[in-house]
């Protein structure tokens, strides 16, 4: 939609009873906000209380330095994606906002927009990119490009080289910093 001289995306979510969805969603200005390892503390801190209000399954994960990779299961027939999204991302901006006002004001600025309502974003606006799933065939290719996101960037050789993902649960490798829910997925 246009309005003026400024562009909004507009994101429409299909909110299907038992599809599985893959969300990305991206850092203010594409910034690498996620390259800390105190910010993707927080991400997976607010996946985990989204996880339990809202009654989704995690299938899968990968946090680059400036986007992500989710893959849910909502176990209710009624659900918002919306809703979901919110919660992760609104967490995850207060904490961050909070820590840089304590500790380092100055790295404000990143943040700042320029706007009196909402003076700081640590996501980009609008609802990113939300693709609904529908069998397990698409979830595991799904689930192989997020882990590879990292190898294709060249972050690391492996992906079992990139702490914050799901690969090494897949991979019975060793848990990652968010467990998975490989019950539910196998059960589809």
């Amino acid at each position: 939609m246009r309005l003026g001289s400024v562009i909004r995306k507009t994101c429409r979510r299909w909110n299907i009873p038992w599809d599985a969805h893959e969300l990305t969603f991206s850092c203010f200005r594409q910034q690498a906000f996620l390259s800390k390892n105190r910010t993707c503390h927080y991400l997976t801190h607010a996946i985990q209380i989204a996880k339990e209000k809202h009654a989704f399954d995690f299938w899968g994960y990968v946090f680059m330095p400036e986007h992500v990779h989710l893959l849910i299961w909502p176990r209710n027939e009624q659900y918002s994606l919306s809703d979901i999204l919110q919660s992760i991302k609104q967490s995850v901006s207060r904490r961050a906002v909070a820590y840089l006002r304590k500790h380092n004001p100055a790295g404000l600025k990143w943040l700042a927009t320029g706007q009196k309502k909402r003076p700081y974003h640590f996501w980009q606006e609008g609802g990113g990119y939300d693709r609904n799933v529908k069998n397990r065939e698409s979830a595991r290719k799904m689930i192989e490009y997020i882990h590879n996101n990292p190898v294709r960037r060249g972050l690391v050789t492996l992906p079992e080289d990139w702490l914050w993902s799901s690969y090494r649960d897949w991979e019975d490798l060793g848990t990652g910093p968010l467990p998975i829910d490989k019950e539910s997925f196998l059960m589809t």
